[in-house]
């Protein structure tokens, strides 16, 4: 394994930070790295979007969580460096001739998210991955050419550990398990910026039992209940922010948008600024991509606000000033009444095409713990007194519960005025609204009568 080194500074530089109180740079690539262009725009990129319409703290950026990935990954290889150092190749313990390479890999794990990284990619067919790994080796970067002062190869490392295809299994599971850096930072920080307690977890206990084994990273028994209490609170993040039906409302919105904005703009009627025209036209660069922000995005929302199309410009005012869609609970039966209530939507003056939608929980780019089955995620491992492992859920009745749990829910989108009934004032689709408003109940779609096969049994 070579030794990738880099230039120390000659004076530390710390930086203050709300959830892991401070944040220590001592290389000089990471340095030269947070001053990028690339990394700098991690500034104006937030975390979770428009999560902040539900919870107006969460403004926080990708630029402090990638700060905060490094962070928990230089402790980690502390705490593998004095704890289970490499004597042999091969036993299976930590060599700290990785160090440099993951800590530029967790700070780097998130550089090619844009702007509303999901939605967007749904839309124009980004991956921000895979364009993450471009920017690390793009020789026109100034991420590539600071890593470059490292060695020659050293950027496509980095982009092969991001990619999970580096060949040391401790190295990639740091940043990408089920229990790595990445969740760890995201959890807390979240739940701080939220203002919920759900991702609060004992990080401290956390790092004393973690430890690095043949296959990746693992966690001493001792230490299992504070693992188990990391699973729950990340269980009820989801639940409560991650999928809350606001915050999918406004994603909703947003994606029928950028959607309408791309439909407007083949007619060639509409306003828009140069750098977001070459994803209108699907012609874009990876300059190009650089270029894109949140602040853009909301510059050309703000202009469609003033647009031609009486859609467009409705559905940017939505977005702008929070006029989320209603929603209610779906489920596989309720589904064969979605056509209906479209129909009557339809007949209020809406276009069903931009006002409604049915989006799952399951969608959303937050993954849960599986051990095992189809889509089956990485394990996490608890090692034995006598060295052996044990996946998680074979020893904590807790997340075995949590397993067998069915985790989010489908719901189904569509204006908020289709609930609307003011007798005082009457309007001339209240028929219409008194009809939708009878397959609506406690939150969720019901049939007025049971199906014919339903009523036979």
């Amino acid at each position: 394994m070579t030794r990738f080194q880099s230039e120390k500074l000659k004076q530390e530089v710390v930086l203050r930070d709300p959830v892991h109180g401070y944040i220590h740079i001592e290389d000089k690539v990471v340095l030269d790295i947070l001053k990028s262009k690339e990394f700098q725009r991690m500034r104006r990129i937030k975390q979770l979007g428009p999560v902040s319409y539900v919870f107006p703290g969460a403004t926080h950026t990708r630029f402090e969580h990638n700060l905060g990935v490094y962070e928990l990954t230089r402790r980690i290889c502390d705490i593998f460096s004095k704890k289970y150092p490499s004597v042999t190749p091969g036993d299976g313990l930590w060599d700290d001739d990785n160090r440099l390479l993951v800590e530029c890999a967790g700070l780097l794990h998130d550089i090619g998210h844009g702007p509303y990284s999901h939605t967007f990619e749904h839309l124009f067919g980004t991956n921000h991955e895979k364009i993450g790994q471009k920017i690390i080796t793009d020789p026109n970067t100034e991420i590539n050419h600071a890593l470059k002062q490292v060695a020659p190869n050293f950027p496509e490392l980095v982009a092969s550990v991001i990619a999970k295809t580096y060949p040391n299994p401790q190295v990639v599971k740091m940043i990408s398990s089920q229990a790595d850096a990445d969740r760890m930072d995201y959890l807390q920080r979240d739940a701080y910026f939220t203002g919920v307690n759900y991702g609060r977890f004992d990080l401290s206990r956390i790092l004393r039992v973690i430890r690095p084994y043949q296959n990746g990273i693992c966690f001493t028994n001792n230490g299992m209940h504070a693992v188990e209490d990391y699973i729950v609170s990340r269980y009820q993040m989801y639940q409560q922010v991650y999928f809350h039906r606001v915050g999918r409302s406004m994603e909703v919105i947003l994606h029928h948008l950028l959607e309408r904005a791309q439909a407007v703009y083949k007619k060639g009627n509409l306003q828009v600024t140069p750098s977001l025209a070459k994803f209108l036209e699907g012609n874009w660069t990876l300059e190009d991509y650089l270029k894109l922000d949140d602040g853009v995005m909301e510059t050309n929302f703000s202009m469609w606000t003033q647009a031609q199309d009486p859609i467009l410009s409705d559905l940017a005012k939505r977005y702008l000033y929070r006029k989320p869609l209603a929603s209610v609970r779906i489920d596989e039966e309720t589904k064969n009444l979605l056509s209906k209530l479209k129909s009557l939507i339809k007949q209020a003056g809406f276009n069903p095409d931009y006002y409604t939608a049915t989006n799952s929980a399951f969608d959303e780019p937050y993954d849960a713990y599986k051990p095992t089955g189809k889509n089956a995620n990485s394990q996490i491992e608890i090692m034995q007194d006598d060295g052996s492992m044990i996946e998680l859920s074979q020893l904590s009745p807790l997340v075995r519960a949590l397993n067998g749990t069915f985790q989010g829910d489908e719901r189904f989108f569509f204006p908020k005025i289709m609930l609307s009934h003011d007798e005082d004032q009457p309007q001339i689709f209240d028929p219409l609204y008194e009809q939708f408003q009878k397959y609506v109940k406690n939150g969720a779609l019901r049939y007025l009568r049971r199906p014919k096969r339903e009523q036979k049994k």
